[in-house]
């Protein structure tokens, strides 16, 4: 529907505007809002048209208003986007607890095999290993005993009646379950499913978010979260906190990809980098929380419950979160998203700014996107075209490497040989200064010189290891302190970076096959450690490598420094690679602005 100027303006140019002057010899006059189309010239020997020449009238509209002016005029720093960036960051600022929770409630303590009810009265001694330390899986099948030959003393067998585990410092699902020796495995298991969780999850509630909103999917996963990780708390058997830790991660997903987008959104194309930052210190912050409640609350129910708790508070705190803006456009609710309009500018002390916002105008500042709406866009489409394509592939390398090598040294916490409780604090203390470097490199160096460095960095860092021995634990603990920072910057700018490559028709989707992929990386983590088995270092090449491979497609993609947010697939193919476009005329440009008022001349058809 072409946009028609509020009353009285169209008027106004024609008023003062001058007839045309009609003169034998003139072929097209143009004047002030008229346009003049001469009849066609009779044919010889007809009898010449005495009729006078209809007019056309034609509104020039100015040129469209882009969607980051509009935010301008609301205000796009102001009140408004503080209050949302709390709203937002609070529970990102618990959501740290949920994805490391388990380096505190899966720790293994001190075991050892549970004496046989006929020596709970005798001299109970266990079986050494070749280091000369007391073996936690095995036991004596004989008590030692001069009568017995020598052969029989050493006889030993599987932990057959349990284990007896040192409670003097924490509980923990090992301890609840049993996972230890053979049973081991189950608690990467456990781990496993919940990145599994975050996988699927941001696959579907990707999709679900660009047609559904935003707003409803970040809703419907905090409640998830709450009700899901409160539930693990109570599970009275593995197999169904195993489930609950699945859906705790679903939840996670959609919570992510939602936050991600409706925090850069709302906010000026200068400041997007520092919003983004900002929202990653909550998360930073939150590293610092969990080794504080790991350490008071001892019990891993109780910190299980501890940490889910708070997410129904967040679940009514969303309703003061506002729908993206650009979604409600997109799809049609031009309404709702005026009001919201109007809201911003009240709260970023312009309500007169806002008042002045027409249903016209905002369908006319984004009239293409308007257009392209009704079509249905999935992940084949991330895939469709050339440029589009080259973006998912290499940001989809990108996000795989960083979670592989970032979830390798944060879940192995426990392998430095440090007090875990202290550790967790220098691995959440290094990601203040590595974002704050980040967001300083992102805004004067680019966004994809950023993000390689980041990546080659820490890739380079985690290869360096292999070449310090294990008797240099403070060089080792060093390098991977160092290798984890850079992936925390690898993250803040990844965030950034992915919306801003993205457009709004069909970014929430991009979102979550980078989130997919994040997540094989940090499932894959633990079956690379495996290799170790074969030779020690296999896992640092592999780490290493990947991580280098992942920095060097990034330098593929195209800079998003001060541009806008593209809107529709087309811009990708035109915008983020600067295609040329042939320039066109002064009086073409301003041709194809006219719209025609109504038609002239009578009869059905228009002149």
């Amino acid at each position: 529907m072409p946009y028609i100027s509020p009353p009285g303006k169209a008027e106004a140019e024609l008023v003062g505007a001058e007839l045309p002057n009609y003169s034998s010899d003139q072929t097209v006059g143009q004047s002030k809002g008229f346009s003049h189309i001469p009849p066609p010239a009779p044919a010889e020997g007809a009898r010449p048209n005495y009729q006078v020449p209809c007019l056309q009238l034609w509104l020039i509209l100015p040129s469209a208003m882009a969607f980051s002016e509009l935010m301008d005029r609301v205000g796009s720093n102001g009140p408004f986007q503080f209050l949302n960036l709390v709203l937002l960051g609070l529970p990102i600022l618990n959501l740290a607890n949920h994805n490391l929770l388990q380096i505190f409630t899966a720790t293994t303590p001190a075991h050892h095999c549970h004496p046989p009810p006929n020596a709970s009265e005798g001299l109970w001694v266990l079986p050494k290993d070749q280091n000369g330390k007391p073996e936690m899986c095995l036991r004596f099948i004989h008590l030692p005993n001069a009568s017995l030959p020598n052969d029989t003393q050493g006889a030993t067998e599987p932990c057959l009646d349990g284990w007896v585990y040192d409670l003097s410092t924490t509980s923990s699902i090992v301890t609840e379950w049993d996972l230890v020796c053979s049973s081991n495995k189950l608690k990467e298991v456990a781990q496993s499913l919940f990145m599994a969780g975050t996988l699927i999850g941001g696959i579907v509630l990707g999709d679900l978010s660009d047609r559904f909103g935003r707003k409803p999917v970040l809703t419907c996963s905090y409640l998830l979260l709450a009700a899901s990780g409160s539930s693990a708390a109570f599970s009275p058997s593995l197999s169904v906190y195993m489930v609950f830790r699945f859906l705790c991660g679903w939840s996670i997903s959609g919570i992510v990809l939602s936050t991600a987008i409706l925090n850069v959104e709302c906010v000026s194309i200068q400041t997007r980098a520092i919003m983004s930052t900002l929202m990653g210190y909550f998360y930073t912050a939150g590293q610092f929380l969990l080794p504080g409640l790991a350490y008071a609350i001892p019990q891993w129910r109780w910190l299980q419950l501890t940490v889910s708790i708070p997410f129904f508070a967040f679940f009514l705190l969303s309703w003061w979160i506002p729908e993206s803006i650009r979604w409600m456009v997109v799809s049609g609710k031009f309404s709702k998203a005026l009001k919201i309009l109007r809201r911003v500018a009240t709260l970023n002390g312009k309500k007169e700014e806002g008042e002045k916002l027409r249903m016209e105008e905002l369908k006319f500042s984004m009239q293409k996107e308007i257009s392209l709406a009704k079509a249905k866009y999935s992940v084949a489409d991330l895939f469709r075209t050339p440029n589009l394509r080259r973006v998912t592939f290499c940001l989809s390398l990108a996000w795989f490497s960083t979670g592989l090598a970032y979830y390798s040294l944060a879940m192995g916490v426990e392998e430095f040989g440090v007090n875990l409780y202290f550790l967790q604090l220098i691995f959440g203390g290094v990601d203040i200064p590595a974002k704050f470097i980040a967001v300083l490199s992102i805004n004067h160096l680019g966004r994809h010189i950023t993000q390689s460095c980041a990546l080659l960095l820490a890739g380079g860092s985690i290869l360096a290891l292999i070449f310090v021995p294990s008797d240099l634990p403070t060089l080792r603990t060093a390098l991977a302190v160092f290798g984890k920072g850079c992936l925390s910057s690898s993250f803040s700018c990844l965030f950034l970076y992915t919306s801003e490559l993205y457009p709004t028709v069909i970014r929430q989707t991009g979102m979550g096959i980078s989130n997919l992929w994040t997540r094989v990386g940090s499932m894959a983590a633990p079956l690379v450690k495996i290799t170790a088995d074969f030779q020690p270092f296999i896992p640092n090449i592999l780490f290493g490598t990947i991580t280098l491979l992942g920095g060097s497609a990034t330098l593929f993609l195209p800079e998003t420094l001060n541009r806008p947010l593209p809107e529709t697939i087309e811009d990708i193919e035109t915008w983020s690679w600067q295609t040329k476009k042939p320039k066109q005329e002064p009086e073409a440009k301003e041709a194809s602005q006219r719209i025609p008022l109504h038609p002239c001349g009578p009869g059905p058809d228009p002149c």
